[in-house]
């Protein structure tokens, strides 16, 4: 039985990829809503609650290699032998961790929704957070999230959009986001803010597909373009209208896009490989 809470949707076909949908930091998996009402016809869709977020709190150690332990096990117990998994910013960072942990033998296609291999900048790496973030000023901000989350909060979830995002977007992410633990989230904070993964980036073959929010207060259209030029496979998709959660704010055409890859890997042959 998964260690991970679960959100389900649809029924598994023969010879048809899984939907996994992975979240963002402070949010669980119920940000998906969207992606679950529209494809459940075609194939299972299942978004977990990542380790420190939503109903799975504590049950599994708030760490991006615990979750992605956690989901290398959900796939294995439930014999899931072909998924498309989504990731959107943290959530990416749990599925490169599968990858660099458990492989990859499971993954049909990878989607990397609006996020950067790695979140901190330095010196020689300038693509992650667009607001600067670096190491001291990531230390302040961890003391911040466990003592003034519910101010955090707001701000939180006006970054997560457009600029321009429709009003009951972010007043729904907002009080979603109040609702997390901020113990666990700083601990899932500072276990992301570790990881470093541009030299996994070259050695994925899987199909993987960056949707890029175009008003992303988050991440550069750079972040995107360099991953691109470093694996078998790309290509990038613009969500124009979208900030770091197109999903969310284009769920149609985010839609349309993961319905295309479900029915690749469904056709003979599968997804086009390297």
């Amino acid at each position: 039985m998964s260690r991970l809470h679960l959100r389900r949707a649809g029924h598994r076909r023969p010879g048809t990829p899984v939907l996994i949908l992975l979240h963002g930091w402070s949010c669980h998996g119920g940000f998906f809503a969207p992606q679950m009402d529209a494809l459940a016809d075609l194939t299972e869709v299942i978004a977990p609650d990542l380790p420190g977020h939503g109903m799975t709190g504590d049950a599994v150690t708030p760490s991006i290699e615990a979750g992605a332990d956690a989901l290398a096990e959900l796939m294995r117990e439930e014999e899931i032998a072909a998924a498309v998994l989504v990731g959107w910013s943290m959530g990416a960072l749990v599925a490169w961790s599968l990858i660099a942990r458990h492989g990859s033998d499971r993954i049909a296609a990878l989607v990397v929704e609006d996020m950067a291999p790695r979140v901190l900048n330095d010196p020689d790496w300038r693509l992650g957070t667009l607001n600067g973030l670096d190491g001291p000023r990531n230390a302040v901000f961890l003391k911040a999230i466990e003592s003034q989350w519910p101010l955090l909060a707001p701000a939180t979830a006006r970054r997560s959009f457009a600029a321009s995002a429709r009003k009951e977007l972010v007043d729904f992410a907002e009080r979603e986001m109040r609702g997390a633990s901020p113990k666990l989230l700083a601990a899932m904070w500072r276990s992301l803010t570790l990881q470093d993964f541009r030299a996994l980036i070259p050695r994925i073959t899987v199909p993987v597909v960056l949707a890029r929010g175009g008003l992303s207060q988050l991440y550069s259209p750079a972040a995107a373009a360099w991953q691109a030029a470093r694996l078998a496979e790309a290509r990038i998709e613009v969500f124009a209208r979208s900030g770091h959660s197109p999903h969310l704010e284009e769920a149609s055409a985010f839609n349309e896009m993961l319905a295309g890859l479900v029915r690749a890997g469904s056709a003979p042959g599968g997804l086009p490989r390297p």
